[in-house]
């Protein structure tokens, strides 16, 4: 809930398909300006449009994310136990594929929905289940599932970096402590850890969440498909814009990804002391 409100701005400044290329005035000047004009036109709590899709599909969308990370770690490990860099990598896009399918791109899809909706002069979508109902009736259950090769690209790459980083500083870490190979690494630094990771992924994989949100807008019927949607936008609006909402972006992901693995380790410490 913190962090919902860059999550709004960023996918706002990613719908925006006004470019100076085109000699188009953008809706938004920046995340800011993006701010400003939400307050104005929707009041401070049109900044949290979309944040009931988000709170219903977290749960599944973790759950997925690390159980799937630790069935792809309990077959890719080695004679040590240990993951190599590759097999991180490997572990960390099974991670992401399986949550693009199970969680991500439904939740994904009715939330980008709900926040373009915003932008019309009269929002149809009521709340959360209201909005659902709409969109499965308008679009059907494959609507729902628009912009998925885009989702699983993201994800994929999104997990498969976060992972890489994480499981790689935490190996350099107790390697430099001399510790044993799953010995618990100290709850902040696994923190930093995760801002390192999550800032990585932002870079990484930014212009392909500008593809998937475009793929998931109101006006996702006018791409043909994913790669049509990407040379729409590079034809278009230029390169710069597949790194429209970088720095909202980049504020959200790097906190969530910090507190998420930092829960996550405790949560497997106690798991493994009650369990042993």
């Amino acid at each position: 809930m913190i962090t919902y409100p860059t999550e709004f701005v960023k996918t706002q400044l990613q719908l925006d398909e006004s470019s100076s290329k085109g000699g188009q005035t953008r809706k938004y000047a920046g995340p800011v300006d993006c701010v400003k004009k939400t307050i104005n036109n929707r009041g401070f709590l049109g900044l949290y449009r979309g944040l009931s899709v988000l709170l219903y599909g977290s749960i599944p969308k973790s759950a997925v994310r690390f159980g799937a990370f630790e069935e792809c770690k309990r077959f890719l490990v080695n004679d040590k136990g240990q993951l190599t860099p590759g097999t991180r990598l490997l572990a960390g896009l099974g991670a992401g594929v399986s949550e693009a399918i199970f969680a991500v791109t439904p939740m994904e899809t009715v939330k980008v929905k709900f926040i373009h909706d915003q932008n019309s002069a009269n929002p149809k979508y009521r709340g959360f289940f209201h909005g659902v109902r709409e969109i499965v009736k308008q679009y059907g259950i494959g609507g729902v599932y628009k912009g998925v090769t885009a989702t699983i690209i993201k994800q994929g790459s999104n997990q498969a970096i976060r992972f890489f980083v994480m499981e790689s500083l935490k190996a350099e870490y107790r390697k430099l402590k001399n510790l044993d190979h799953n010995a618990p690494v100290p709850v902040l630094l696994t923190g930093v850890f995760g801002l390192i990771a999550g800032a990585a992924s932002v870079f990484g994989n930014t212009p392909v969440d500008v593809v998937k949100t475009r793929m998931q807008g109101l006006e996702a019927n006018k791409y043909k498909n994913t790669f049509d949607c990407a040379v729409q936008i590079m034809k278009n609006e230029g390169p710069k814009a597949f790194y429209k909402g970088t720095v909202p972006r980049l504020s959200r992901v790097c906190l969530d990804v910090a507190i998420t693995f930092m829960i996550y380790d405790k949560f497997i410490e106690v798991f493994n002391k009650v369990w042993k």
